[in-house]
């Protein structure tokens, strides 16, 4: 499986980034009488945001927009030690992070999902609106005229500077852009992620590790493919058709007609993964056969979402064939350790 980072987001995930609209040159300095919250969200698809980060490792990273609705974003963000998925959602004018999960190297679609309710920007956007965080931090609009170089341009940016015990947050961003800065403060530590470039219609390239069976040699063998996603793709339906692709030396897991219902990490760890009932009665094969399928799918699926128990269902109950039977609750085990590289 692969090593979990228990890396934590700096400050507390105060490194978000807001969809940019783009990257220009000296802004214009803003009207405050047309300031709401909305336009510094605008929400764009297959587009990479790029920070460079001074004073900490981690404080260097990507995001990516996996999943947008009208308005709301989940975003994708990758520091080099974890990954974490946020959904933003713009609503009664201000800007709400209402879900946020660690460790999410799979895509999964979390937007209606909540569980947070942080108010990363209120109006009226003016100097002086503050608002408490539920954990008892204040956030202050303290600037709506502030001159900031970045390595993607020169802006004129509102700032907005959150207070705790120990530590501040102070963070910028422009009309039309986004988040375009975030400088942290602890003693005399201090710690900033500036946005360095902006990629547009691209695609999110992620390798996945497809595991295969080779019944002749006893061995089970794996092969990882960079699968390309545009935000909304849908995962599971992608996933499925590469798993139909059988390299040399492999045999098929996924027949012609297997779909995946559903997959998805539970809090408890465990994926719970729902195939259509075309994937038993299109199997043809024996039980030695038949369990290194299960085995392929388990090591595919769990490596997957970095986990080692794959809950398996077809249509929506417990696994059954002429061969083997699950009773609900029961869960197959990854088994990586003696598969062998195609």
């Amino acid at each position: 499986m692969k090593k979990i980072s228990l890396i934590l987001m700096i400050s507390c995930g105060y490194f978000l980034l807001f969809s940019l609209g783009g990257c220009s040159n000296q802004q214009e300095p803003t009207n405050p009488a047309a300031l709401t919250a909305d336009v510094y969200f605008p929400i764009l698809n297959n587009t990479k945001y790029i920070y460079q980060g001074e004073g900490n490792e981690y404080a260097s990273y990507d995001v990516y927009n996996d999943y947008t609705s009208e308005n709301q974003v989940q975003q994708r963000i990758s520091n080099g030690g974890t990954v974490m998925a946020k959904v933003i959602t713009v609503n009664n004018g201000a800007l709400t992070q209402t879900f946020s999960r660690g460790e999410v190297y799979h895509r999964e679609n979390y937007l209606d999902k909540t569980g947070d309710n942080e108010v990363l920007l209120a109006e009226p956007i003016a100097p002086g609106t503050t608002w408490t965080l539920e954990d008892g931090r204040i956030r202050t609009i303290t600037s709506i005229s502030v001159p900031v170089s970045t390595p993607a341009g020169d802006y004129d940016a509102i700032e907005v500077t959150t207070e705790a015990d120990n530590d501040t947050t102070i963070q910028y961003y422009v009309k039309d852009v986004g988040l375009i800065k975030t400088v942290y403060q602890a003693g005399a530590a201090e710690i900033s992620s500036t946005l360095s470039s902006i990629e547009k219609d691209m695609p999110f390239p992620q390798t996945i590790r497809f595991y295969y069976p080779n019944v002749d040699e006893n061995l089970v063998y794996y092969e990882d493919r960079v699968i390309d996603f545009h935000t909304n793709d849908v995962s599971k339906d992608i996933i499925a058709q590469a798993y139909k692709e059988v390299p040399n030396g492999g045999e098929t897991v996924f027949s012609a007609n297997t779909a995946i219902n559903s997959l998805s990490l539970g809090d408890d760890g465990i994926v719970y993964l729902d195939l259509n009932q075309a994937f038993l009665s299109e199997m043809n094969a024996g039980a030695g056969y038949e369990e290194m399928l299960l085995k392929c799918i388990a090591n595919t699926f769990g490596y997957y979402c970095n986990t080692d128990k794959v809950a398996l269902t077809i249509e929506g109950k417990p696994y059954s064939s002429g061969h083997l039977t699950f009773r609900a609750g029961e869960y197959l085990q990854t088994q990586v350790e003696d598969a062998v590289k195609l």
